[in-house]
């Protein structure tokens, strides 16, 4: 017959460090402009820190749309034009392409920082604008 006590694992002396005592935690960002966040009394900038209160906000719109016919339409309406006419309806074919950015600048006590966002869709304006106008309401 065996000893129960050989069926219980050797006891192994640990060698894993104490679990240090948590960080107090950062606070929550309040919105993110680009590489601009906003702190509760605070803006951080890759440029540096400048204080929330009284920080003046602009945002400009250098994006354009450009719509044009794109390729295909072009060759389709062309080898498809001797089937009763059907190869003009591709003419009427458009595509819709958007590009440029958003400049957004923050300033504040003698500090300055300017970002730019880029567009993807005519929906990031607006998204962008609802950001900046609510770090405004914030720095008042």
């Amino acid at each position: 017959m065996t000893n129960p006590s050989q069926w219980l694992p050797a006891q192994i002396p640990s060698t894993a460090q104490p679990v240090p005592a948590p960080m107090p935690s950062a606070p929550a960002p309040l919105v993110s402009i680009g590489d601009i966040t906003v702190l509760q009394g605070v803006i951080i900038t890759p440029s540096g820190q400048m204080p929330l209160k009284g920080a003046g906000w602009t945002a400009v719109d250098n994006s354009r749309t450009e719509t044009r016919m794109p390729a295909y339409a072009i060759v389709l309406a062309i080898l498809l034009f001797p089937v009763c006419f059907v190869g003009l309806l591709f003419l009427l074919v458009k595509e819709t392409k958007f590009s440029g950015y958003i400049e957004v600048s923050v300033a504040n006590a003698g500090r300055y920082h300017q970002t730019l966002i880029p567009v993807f869709g005519p929906e990031s304006f607006a998204e962008v604008m609802s950001r900046v106008s609510y770090a405004r309401s914030v720095s008042m």
